[in-house]
């Protein structure tokens, strides 16, 4: 089972980009860039609802589970 992310689709469908991303998270943007691309092996809760609230979305709309 693999589960990868939709951040950069929801942030094209939002005219948004990964450094906006990064400041409204107050993250870093080496650390979305990598979250974006799938090359991280983990998400803390906070940040992920951090990236939710900054993209109007839910769990479920960031996440694919693939088989």
């Amino acid at each position: 089972m693999t589960v990868t992310n939709n951040i950069i689709a929801l942030l094209e469908q939002q005219d948004k980009t990964i450094y906006w991303l990064a400041k409204e998270c107050n993250m870093k943007y080496e650390s979305v860039h990598r979250l974006a691309n799938n090359k991280t092996e983990s998400i803390k809760f906070e940040n992920m609802a951090n990236i939710c609230k900054a993209l109007n979305c839910t769990p479920n709309d960031l996440f694919n589970i693939c088989d």
